[in-house]
């Protein structure tokens, strides 16, 4: 998938070895916006997590449970029309993911997206159950 989850510190290190200093994988989102590529910190704080942003922005940011929650959150916020203010806009479009998923797997995020109601489809249960393991739809 596209988030790589919890390591541990030696996994981590394995990873970052061979990489040039300032390689990081974990807890950023880095996105290519009309700026050029730009990394987003993903801040975690109090069991919640959001993006990392200048001071004066930081309070009006929303909160997330989850990692998968707070992209989700701007994969739907995504749209693309410039700004009128001259900032520059986060585009969460197309994932760069760490190994291609399964077609089953883009199936079920499909139909995570055009459904919450899984469990009322004309499906088999183990199906249903399948479909439910991942909720999200990204």
């Amino acid at each position: 998938g596209w988030y790589w989850g919890s390591l541990t510190a030696n996994e981590a290190k394995e990873i970052l070895q061979d990489t040039s200093e300032g390689t990081d994988y974990l807890f950023t989102i880095s996105a290519m916006t009309s700026a050029g590529p730009t990394n987003l910190r993903i801040e975690y704080k109090d069991g919640k997590f959001k993006l990392d942003s200048v001071v004066l922005v930081k309070p009006k940011l929303k909160q997330f449970d989850s990692v998968v929650h707070l992209v989700e959150h701007y994969v739907q916020l995504t749209t693309p029309l410039a700004p009128s203010n001259g900032t520059v806009q986060l585009l969460l479009m197309t994932p760069v993911y760490t190994a291609t998923p399964s077609l089953q797997h883009l199936c079920r995020i499909a139909i995570n997206k055009t459904t919450r109601r899984v469990q009322e489809l004309p499906l088999p249960n183990r199906l249903k159950d399948y479909l439910t393991d991942y909720s999200y739809n990204v």
